[in-house]
């Protein structure tokens, strides 16, 4: 039940959008489960995994990996502040994307 409701908000980040692990967890309604976040990555295939952060729009993969998610993120038109996202420009916000729910409809 967490892994899919992760998955499902992970799902709403559009192209040329970015969010963090926190954000994420508090959009999935496990506030503080950022490590879960991370952990749902790592085992799910065909998610938009570059556009999950760090903190502060911190790309938080090593090596090759972080290179991969810099180059992704910027084929989007995602704009970097030096080795940050600027999430002022980019990040997400799940506010309105939280009211609708698959199946429900706008409340």
């Amino acid at each position: 039940m967490m892994r899919l409701r992760i998955e499902q908000v992970i799902r709403l980040i559009p192209r040329g959008k970015v969010s963090t692990y926190g954000a994420i967890a508090q959009a999935a309604g496990f506030p503080g489960a950022a490590r879960q976040v991370a952990a749902t990555l790592r085992r799910s295939f065909g998610l938009p995994w570059q556009r999950v952060l760090g903190a502060g729009g911190a790309i938080k993969l090593t090596g090759d990996s972080a290179m991969e998610q810099r180059f992704r993120l910027q084929a989007e038109g995602v704009l970097f502040r030096g080795r940050k996202v600027d999430m002022k420009q980019c990040e997400f916000s799940f506010g309105r994307a939280k009211r609708l729910k698959p199946g429900r409809g706008a409340k």
